[in-house]
Parts: structure tokens; C-alpha cells; sequence
């Protein structure tokens, strides 16, 4: 266990790269003007994409509906908004032209974090020579989020030919290919889940049991590995089909469970990236913070309300960061009536929940009262087919699923929604009603 602690450093790096009741969440940010509200109205909307607005790629009916209310005869939102997914195949301007088509409203990359956009902020990793792991422009993503030695899986399987096997038709015929070899890795990033597993966990698991040399024999001994920064714990998510597919959480179970039956050792992250960590929120709230001052807002946001249909990634993720930013603001009162910073009063969070990044809040900074959680029925939770926790004080052992990554500790009172609405319409609506504005 890590107790969270706040560094004013980390800060400024930030700054410079279906009728339950509970609580709710948001966000806020894009370039664009809005419709300005008075800033004692501050408050933002943080959206999951599918299961919420999507099922693949056709957009729930509600979605189009809720959108055209949000924004004006101009065309400019009368709040801000931040899409905040687990997604990361593809890069934010794709993203948000692919939202704008599907919505027919604007959407603006400003607006889209990805699951890996926190990555950003991971400096001390930039310069290393990364495997990257996952689909689509997986080397575009990387350099874009700085670094700047990047390794595909494609790359590897080039310079060293013999190591995938498993598809008898990709083997080597007759001559064998020379080994290119290559420069030792020094890390893994695991952006999501690949098209071809067998290829990616086998040479993974070949960089890893190598020290990054996978032209070497294997030396379980050589523990712990390189560092591994995972990015999209989802096990499972919401498509066209009826039922949830499986997500990059599976595939991080598999290499997991792979790893160590081959070492007898657990594999270790150096981050856990995506919903629902707290260093995601963290970055998402500097989106707030950057779309607010856009806006010409000179008091903080004070409300922030998060919409998804996933309890283990979407609702969990919102509360355990209202959670740490009540023990935020605990500790700032404290500190504020002795003089002195201190850690009391902090609850005790694992790295894995943390992210694998400090807090980002330094003292002084004026932080949201509140991040509220609201629940749909449109994607992975399902009223009909679906049960939060009924006894939040259960453990995970009384439970009967957790889909929740390994290195979470399960707390079944962070699965309770704020609300539990039909869709993203009604959600919205409710958020306009808990701030006494009119949505139309």
C-alpha cells in the first residue's frame, strides 16, 4: 500500500504537457466558444463512448437526441464536454471526427482522452527504447505521446523470425531468415488488445523473461522484469452483439496467467492507465481546468459528473476519485488549520489505483466538491441482466464476480451509482435538473 501524496511538481508538469440514488461526475474541455454559463454554474459532463453514445459503430438513438440538446442554433455546447474512453487504437483526431459523424454535432480532439492519454505525462519513460503492444497505428500513437524509440511487435517478429510459431503458416519455410537483432527494450507498453494474442503474448513474454533481448536464453531469475505500462483494463465492453465482448483486460489476464505459470512470479506494472485509476481523472480534470480558463471561468469547476454503463470501470473509476479528492480536501483543511502540509486523514490507495502516478494536486489548488457517478442501461449494465452489489459490505471472496483488474482491491460500495438511468438522454437531463438549469 502507498498513501497518496500531493507534489506541486507534478502539478505544473501537468499543466504544462434505471432511478438510483447516490452521487454523479464530469469533465470539461475542448478549444471551441460555448454558450457560457455564470461561473457559480460551473459544472461539466465526462462521457464514456460505448455502451453510452455507441454499440460499436452505430450510435444509440438516445445519443443523437441528447446532443442535439446540448448544443445551441450555433452549433457551440452549452457546457463543456470531455469523452473520456478505454479505447486507444487509434488517435484523438480520429476519434473525434468518428464521434462528429456518428453524433452530428463538433466534437473537437480537444474533447477525447484515450485510455493512454495519461501517458503524456509519464516523462521518465519517453526516451526509452518501448515494445509497443495493441492495433491500429500503434507506433503514430506512441510518438505522439512522446516517445521517441518505439518497437512494434511486428518489428520483433521481422528481426527475429524464429520466435513466432504458434500459426504453422507464419512459421519459416525451408531457409530460415537471418536474425536482424535488435537494441535491448527497456519497456513494455501495452496500448490494448491485439488481433493476433498468440503472436503478442509469446514475444512479450520472450522480451520479458530476456531483459529485452530476446535473442537470449530465458532467466525467470532475472526478477522483477522490465517495467510494463498497461493502458485499458476493461475486461469486457459493449458492441453490436448482445452480449459483452471481450476487452484488453482479457488479454492482460492471459499474459498474466501466462507469465506466471512459465516464472512462478507475478507480473508487475509500472502503470495501470485507463478507467478506472485515479491518475485518468486526474488528467481529465486538468482538461476541465484548461477548458475552463478557455472559457474566461475565474471560480473552479465545482461539480463533476461522469456517465457510463460499466460498474467496474465507468462507476468505480468516478468514486474512488471522489473518494481521494474528499481525502484531498480533508488534508487541505487540516493543513490549512495547523500550517502545516501533512498526510493525515489520507485513505491508502495501491499503486494500481493511483495509476502508477503521484497526485497531481498541489496545495492550494482549489478542487471539484464532488465527482458523481451516473449509471445507463444501454451497454455492459443491464437492468434486466445485470446486479450491482447488493450489500456493499461483502468482500470479494462473498462475491460472485469481480471483473475488476488483479492489482484492485474490490470494494463493492465504489460499484453504487449516483443514479441508475435508462440512457445517456435521461442522464443528461438529470444533471440539468440537479443544477437547476434548463436543458433546452
Amino acid at each position: 500500500m502507498q498513501r497518496i501524496r500531493c507534489f506541486r511538481s507534478t502539478w505544473k508538469l501537468m499543466q504544462a504537457n434505471c432511478g438510483r440514488a447516490g452521487r454523479l461526475i464530469a469533465s470539461l474541455s475542448t478549444s471551441r466558444n460555448y454558450s457560457h454559463l455564470p461561473p457559480h454554474g460551473s459544472f461539466g459532463l465526462l462521457f464514456d463512448i460505448d455502451g453510452v453514445l455507441v454499440r460499436g459503430g452505430t450510435p444509440i438513438p438516445a445519443a443523437k437526441q441528447c446532443f442535439r440538446n446540448l448544443v445551441d442554433k450555433q452549433g457551440k455546447y452549452k457546457v463543456p464536454v470531455v469523452f473520456v474512453t478505454n479505447a486507444g487504437n487509434c488517435m484523438r483526431q480520429t476519434k473525434a471526427e468518428h464521434l462528429s459523424h456518428l453524433l452530428e454535432v463538433e466534437v473537437s480532439p480537444d474533447q477525447v482522452m484515450l485510455s493512454h492519454s495519461p501517458l503524456r505525462m509519464f516523462t521518465q519513460f519517453h526516451q526509452m527504447r518501448v515494445l509497443v503492444s495493441g492495433q491500429g497505428p500503434v507506433e503514430e500513437v506512441a510518438h505522439n505521446l512522446g516517445f521517441q524509440n518505439v518497437v512494434t511487435i511486428d518489428d520483433l517478429r521481422e528481426a527475429y523470425p524464429l520466435l513466432d510459431v504458434v500459426d504453422h503458416n507464419r512459421r519459416p519455410k525451408d531457409i530460415i531468415p537471418p536474425t536482424k537483432g535488435l537494441q535491448p527494450i527497456d519497456a513494455v507498453i501495452l496500448f490494448g488488445e491485439p488481433i493476433r494474442w498468440e503472436t503478442n503474448l509469446q514475444l512479450i513474454v520472450d522480451v520479458l523473461l530476456t531483459h529485452g533481448n530476446p535473442d537470449r536464453d530465458w532467466n525467470s531469475m532475472q526478477y522483477p522484469h522490465i517495467p510494463v505500462l498497461a493502458c485499458n483494463m476493461d475486461l469486457l465492453w459493449m458492441a453490436e452483439a448482445k452480449n459483452p465482448r471481450f476487452g484488453h483486460g482479457m488479454f492482460l489476464v492471459c499474459l498474466e496467467s501466462v507469465y506466471k505459470k512459465v516464472t512462478g512470479h507475478d507480473l508487475k506494472y509500472e502503470a495501470l492507465i485507463g478507467k478506472p485509476s485515479v491518475v485518468t481523472y486526474n488528467y481529465a480534470e486538468l482538461l476541465v481546468r484548461q477548458q475552463a480558463e478557455r472559457l474566461g471561468w475565474t471560480t473552479p469547476v465545482k461539480r463533476l459528473y461522469a456517465i457510463g454503463d460499466n460498474p467496474m470501470a465507468d462507476i468505480y473509476g468516478a468514486n474512488l476519485y471522489n473518494r481521494y479528492l474528499q481525502a484531498a480536501q480533508h488534508s487541505q483543511r487540516q493543513a490549512n488549520r495547523s500550517g502545516v502540509s501533512v498526510d493525515g486523514g489520507w485513505p491508502t490507495m495501491t499503486s494500481a489505483e493511483l495509476g502508477g502516478a503521484p497526485g497531481v494536486f498541489g496545495p492550494g489548488v482549489d478542487l471539484p466538491e464532488a465527482c458523481h457517478s451516473i449509471l445507463v442501461c444501454t451497454g455492459v449494465y443491464s437492468k434486466d441482466h445485470s446486479e450491482l452489489p447488493s450489500d456493499t459490505t461483502q468482500t470479494v471472496t462473498e462475491q460472485r464476480i469481480f471483473h475488476g483488474h488483479r492489482d484492485f482491491r474490490f470494494d463493492p460500495s465504489l460499484t453504487q451509482p449516483s443514479f441508475v438511468v435508462q440512457d445517456v438522454k435521461d442522464a443528461v437531463e438529470l444533471v440539468f435538473q440537479q443544477e437547476g438549469r434548463p436543458l433546452n
